[in-house]
């Protein structure tokens, strides 16, 4: 059985950086896909995991499981939201179990389809395991199959996928090793001339880079984890409503896109799967569904609750965040080679994809030095300590108007 490669400690950084990149990237093709549930994923980003099984150690793969659980969190604004636990535990007994089965059995006796399919059928039914606590309940067996039918479809193809690139490709033979002239994807700050020929468009650019510029990241993410115990805690579920509404409102300020009417259909298809489980006084019946108070309220309870808890992470974590340490630098310095991603994205369209993609993470993965490939969020002159009291304010008053409604329903 062939070995996997071993690699220096400096090109294992920059594999794990060029692989933590094409995970963001991927994450953020898979998001803009609509999908019946908020937690219910293609499975895209999980080639990267694919093609770093027989290149990592297991501590390396360790860590771009990380990074890929954490940068698509940021990526889709779930960090603070079930989505992010789903991810977390869908993801990590994937990976671990295609590590598993690819290092066990080896290459010679499960192929990189066999791999994924497994791994798919792991995640969709940890999935599934964990919307039977958090959501949906018993009602989530009716889903149950279609969901773990269409992971072995997409784990398959993603499968077929990786064989195809990994043949074929010169960045994978060289374990991403440099080559050709290094490519600058350096992140610029934003410019007013990509402002959408919509007006609309144009007014949320301007939101978004007033909030960049006012508020930093670090206290948007402390303000949301003081903010998010407020939803939880809340008995009452007009109240949660409520809630929901100002957290929509925020992600609406903070510049983020919401479409209103997807919101509507994925807390419509929450409530309608706890319908499926009737429970407590029966209000009317529909054909053969009767539609209980019990299991309307709850759903609705839910519903507001995952929604709201997503809008909370959009509006209060940002990519610009700084994790720090060794793996804050390699999260860094993927989201620098995720930028440069996002500017080639129409080479998925072209005919010979696997040159296209492997030319560009030939170009990315070159050593370009540690200030070349820092990322630039920055939209304006810093904020000086001086400025921070008025941000700090406004975030101070839009925690206490999140705990209000909690504080009411206590008190009446």
């Amino acid at each position: 059985m062939k070995m996997a490669l071993t690699l220096p400690p400096g090109r294992m950084r920059q594999t794990l950086a060029i692989m933590g990149g094409l995970c963001f990237f991927l994450s953020a093709l898979e998001y803009m896909v609509p999908r019946p549930l908020p937690f219910i994923r293609l499975g895209l980003a999980n080639l990267p995991l694919l093609l770093a099984l027989d290149i990592l150690p297991f501590f390396s793969f360790v860590i771009l499981i990380g990074l890929k659980v954490i940068g698509q969190a940021l990526i889709s604004g779930t960090l603070f939201s079930y989505v992010f636990l789903f991810s977390l535990g869908g993801t990590g007994a994937s990976a671990l179990l295609m590590y598993a089965l690819r290092r066990g059995l080896g290459k010679e006796r499960i192929s990189f389809i066999g791999v994924s399919a497994a791994g798919a059928l792991a995640s969709n039914g940890v999935t599934l395991v964990l919307a039977w606590f958090f959501v949906f309940g018993k009602s989530v067996l009716y889903a149950a199959a279609p969901i773990l039918a269409l992971g072995l479809i997409t784990g398959t193809l993603l499968g077929i996928t990786c064989e195809y690139f990994t043949k074929r490709s010169k960045w994978y033979a060289g374990a991403g090793e440099p080559c050709g002239a290094a490519a600058d994807f350096t992140t610029q700050p934003v410019s007013d001339k990509n402002i959408s020929e919509k007006e609309s468009e144009g007014f949320r650019k301007k939101r978004e880079a007033f909030c960049l510029k006012t508020f930093m990241a670090e206290e948007l993410a402390v303000a949301g984890l003081f903010i998010m115990p407020a939803l939880f805690l809340n008995p009452s579920t007009h109240t949660r409503i409520v809630q929901f509404l100002f957290f929509f409102f925020l992600a609406w300020l903070s510049g983020k896109k919401n479409n209103p009417l997807l919101t509507f259909l994925v807390m419509l298809g929450i409530v309608f799967f706890n319908l499926l489980v009737p429970y407590g006084e029966v209000l009317f019946s529909i054909g053969p569904l009767k539609i209980t108070q019990g299991a309307l309220m709850g759903g609705i309870r839910r519903a507001v609750t995952l929604e709201g808890l997503f809008m909370l992470s959009r509006c209060c974590i940002r990519r610009d965040i700084s994790l720090g340490g060794r793996f804050g630098e390699i999260a860094g310095e993927s989201f620098r080679i995720f930028s440069g991603l996002t500017e080639e994205k129409k080479l998925f369209t072209r005919k010979n994809w696997v040159r296209q993609l492997d030319e560009l993470l030939l170009s990315v993965g070159s050593d370009q030095g540690p200030e070349k490939n820092r990322m630039v969020f920055s939209t304006g002159e810093k904020n000086k300590p001086g400025r921070r009291i008025g941000p700090r304010i406004v975030l101070a008053a839009a925690a206490i108007l999140t705990w209000l409604p909690l504080l009411l329903a206590v008190t009446a």
